[in-house]
């Protein structure tokens, strides 16, 4: 009785054999997570022109190396009004929702949140929000 002869691999197929094993593994972070995102937010007023923010990001962490490091509250000219910064990556948590206590200015009637990735910095979607008076 003869063994059965197996045929090469042919190389068409193993190249997304390997591009999938290397994702899986986390070899490549900069294909698998891309900018990190702000998907929705909300302002809750505590008194004395304290808010509450409320942000849920959307990020496609990968570890230490890259991850939503942190999310923002800018005024409309830009000006940040407040930082939450991420101590850690989220990789089975997404999207997460954290949240911020600061003063927004009496003057600011609206803001826009925005987050940063270690890798990217800033440059997902973003989300404007009224601020309640």
């Amino acid at each position: 009785m003869s063994k059965p002869v197996s045929e090469p691999m042919n190389q068409s197929r193993l190249a997304p054999t390997l591009l999938c094993l290397c994702l899986a593994l986390g070899a490549a972070p900069s294909l698998r997570a891309g900018e990190a995102d702000v998907l929705e937010g909300v302002v809750t007023p505590l008194g004395d022109d304290r808010y509450r923010i409320d942000a849920t990001v959307r990020h496609a962490d990968t570890g230490w190396d890259h991850y939503a490091d942190r999310w923002d509250v800018l005024a409309p000219d830009g000006t940040r009004l407040g930082s939450r910064e991420l101590a850690h990556p989220h990789e089975n948590e997404q999207p997460f929702t954290r949240s911020l206590t600061l003063e927004i200015p009496a003057g600011v009637t609206r803001i826009t949140l925005r987050a940063n990735d270690s890798v990217h910095g800033t440059g997902g979607a973003s989300v404007e929000l009224d601020v309640p008076r």
